[in-house]
């Protein structure tokens, strides 16, 4: 049957218009539709009522399950005092989120009357044209009033902000893609520092260099016996090597325990000092200054530094040293990081991303292609000569490692970085402990780049490394990084759902933000599973990095706050067998007796017991581990959930997926739900 159709002419004098209406099945007058019966009204209702019924029990099993826990976790954190946690200036930060938090919820509020009132006006509507007789209250009155103040006053600053903060956003995804590349090009050339293999005569002692090694520690309980046995161990013949353990712990069971470890492994021959500082002044900084003005260290010309925690393996020394033969401007060899424990929890994991993007592709660049990098304070050999001439240790800043590795620089000293040395060692596990590292970490350089720049300036090295000194090193990737990261993902996106004027595109908070985190990713390509949560935590911790960034470079108060990184003394388990079977071997006490059913783990274990038992009193009861509230990140977790509910009135889409997740992973990070666990 031909389809049936209306054509419908109105003519005019001057024009004309044509309608016309087709269809299959149509008809001009439609007929009525057939009314449901009030039985199939009623078994609709039925349907519905029991579809609801049937999700009560688990949205309140739900609801139940995320009240105890939050009780729990209440009952169980240790919620400090601004005062105590952190220093009155931090706390600002956190009432301007606090603030942030409670006008977008009225501005949610507002929202929500709004659409479901349909006041949704067309954003390019003018506003002007609304008469007064038009508006129905107080409330609609009020909504318009805010909505022209946003067009006229709020917008275009934040269009102006968020534009400024995508900039330097490209800029540093840049510099990030260009290192990546020089990445890949050492990779596809082979390229790696070369060193002469006869070097040094094995059979012949007096042609090795005299060296010193450096084990600074401050009440390290759990790592000092490791770090000393892995330094006594170092291939190197003994009448050229010597061992400092600088010693700055103020628990004097500690001091006990560390002296015995020390006293035990020179009565083996091994040549190694313990010092001890009774004024713990300049934290690590001072502890070296004051080693390195001995009057024996003149003898020695180079140092290696390994913090308590690093196990250096035996073959170091000749794998690092043989490179400044026949290099007289080399002044520093740098080793990489290895982590014992960089799957023990998901902070660990996520740590390891950033680290191994920082050595195989940061520090190897700069190496290779500058002769320039920060030192990473730790597993590395100095020449004592470029440490004399750069100035020596200062204690002005908490980057030490940074600071005396810039002044190197500027005394035109070389740095050489190995990617295949490897130095074993942790992870901070908890976010605590993690979270006081970076910012240390991140305050430090600030500090550093307002005292170093005159210098900069001043210095005789070329145009191009002071242009690499200030724009790169210091602004790029020290300060210019946290901004962004915090100002445009943890405040301009959430604003932006509140003001559609100044939306950010897609391609901003999703595209590129992936594609970076791949490139940060390939260093460790089995973390690629991880990809989303280190995206979503680099954006979390962005908040720690920017407020210690602004700590430095004002210095305000709690800038040169040092806490050390708890460490927990974890090893592989082989390694802690061969220690334990070293230990019985020296002792003289035959009471412990080997079982085939006990593990390396359990006999170390008894062996340290029954060591600590002799130098120390009885422990006191262990206090129970508690976890922490952190109240800035909680903040920005129900800002950010707020903003995804605005958004989703919008429909935006990615902008709700990349909000919801960013909230929920502020938090997790905010109850303290990653990393280590309360017991």
């Amino acid at each position: 049957m031909a389809p049936s159709s209306v054509v419908l002419t109105i003519e005019k004098p001057s024009n004309f218009s044509l309608v016309e209406i087709t269809g299959s099945k149509t008809s001009v007058f439609p007929e009525k539709e057939k009314a449901a019966s009030p039985k199939q009204f009623t078994w609709v209702l039925l349907l519905k009522v029991h579809r609801a019924l049937a999700c009560l029990p688990w949205l309140a099993a739900g609801a139940w399950t995320v009240f105890v826990s939050a009780k729990k976790r209440l009952a169980l954190s240790e919620i400090k005092e601004e005062e105590e946690e952190e220093p009155r200036n931090r706390g600002r930060l956190y009432r301007f989120i606090r603030a942030f938090l409670f006008i977008s919820m009225a501005a949610l509020f507002m929202e929500v009357i709004a659409h479901f009132k349909n006041w949704n006006l067309n954003l390019n509507l003018n506003l002007n044209l609304i008469q007064p007789l038009e508006v129905q209250g107080l409330l609609q009155w009020s909504y318009l009033a805010w909505l022209s103040f946003r067009v006229d006053y709020i917008a275009p600053l934040v269009i102006m902000l968020s534009k400024f903060c995508i900039v330097l956003f490209l800029i540093q995804s840049i510099d990030r893609l260009f290192l990546c590349v020089g990445c890949f090009w050492i990779k596809h050339k082979k390229l790696k520092p070369q060193v002469d293999v006869d070097s040094y005569d094995i059979e012949d002692s007096p042609s090795f260099p005299r060296v010193l090694v450096q084990i600074p520690m401050c009440n390290e309980k759990e790592v000092y016996a490791q770090s000393i046995s892995a330094a006594c161990q170092l291939d190197w013949p003994r009448e050229r090597l010597l061992i400092q353990v600088l010693d700055d712990s103020d628990d004097e069971n500690v001091q006990i325990l560390i002296k015995d470890e020390v006293s035990s492994w020179k009565q083996k021959g091994v040549n190694i000092i313990y010092r001890h500082r009774f004024v713990r002044t300049g934290y690590k900084a001072g502890n070296l200054k004051s080693a390195m003005a001995c009057d024996y260290v003149k003898d020695y010309e180079f140092v290696a530094i390994f913090d308590a925690d690093f196990q250096p393996n035996p073959d170091f020394l000749k794998q690092t040293i043989p490179h400044f033969k026949g290099n007289p401007q080399l002044g520093l060899v740098q080793a990489r990081w290895s982590f014992v424990n960089k799957d023990e929890n998901l902070l660990t994991r996520l740590q390891n991303i950033n680290l191994c993007f920082h050595f195989e592709v940061e520090q190897q660049v700069n190496g290779l292609f500058l002769e320039f990098f920060g030192f990473n304070g730790t597993g590395g050999v100095w020449r004592i000569k470029a440490l004399e001439e750069s100035g020596g240790w200062l204690e002005r800043t908490t980057v030490e490692d940074m600071d005396i590795a810039v002044r190197a620089h500027l005394h035109g000293w070389k740095f050489i970085f190995l990617n295949d040395v490897k130095v074993p060692c942790e992870l901070p596990e908890s976010y605590e402990a993690y979270k006081k590292q970076q910012y240390r970490w991140h305050s430090g350089p600030m500090q550093l780049f307002r005292l170093c720049l005159p210098a900069i300036i001043k210095s005789k090295i070329g145009i191009w490394k002071k242009a690499n000194l200030i724009f790169l090193f210091f602004l790029l990737r020290k300060l210019i990084l946290p901004f962004y990261s915090f100002t445009l993902f943890c405040i301009i996106l959430p604003l932006t759902m509140f003001i559609p004027e100044a939306q950010l595109p897609v391609w901003v908070i999703c595209y590129i933000p992936i594609f970076m985190s791949l490139l940060n990713i390939l260093p460790a390509p089995k973390s690629f599973p991880f990809l989303v949560p280190y995206l979503l935590f680099e954006n979390t911790m962005s908040v720690t990095k920017f407020n210690a960034m602004v700590s430095g470079l004002f210095q305000l108060e709690g800038a040169y706050e040092w806490v050390v990184t708890k460490k927990t003394g974890r090893s592989s388990e082989s390694d802690l067998l061969a220690m334990a079977e070293k230990e019985l071997k020296s002792s003289n006490q035959g009471k412990m007796q080997r079982r085939l059913s006990e593990s390396g783990l359990d006999m170390l274990s008894k062996v340290k017991e029954q060591k600590e038992e002799k130098a120390s009193p009885p422990p006191l009861k262990k206090k129970k581990k508690r976890n922490m509230l952190y109240r800035k990140e909680l903040a920005l977790a129900f800002l950010l959930l707020t903003a995804s509910a605005r958004s989703l009135l919008s429909a935006h889409g990615v902008h709700f997926y990349f909000l919801l997740f960013q909230g929920l992973s502020f938090l997790v990070v905010g109850l303290d739900l990653i990393g280590e666990q309360m017991s």
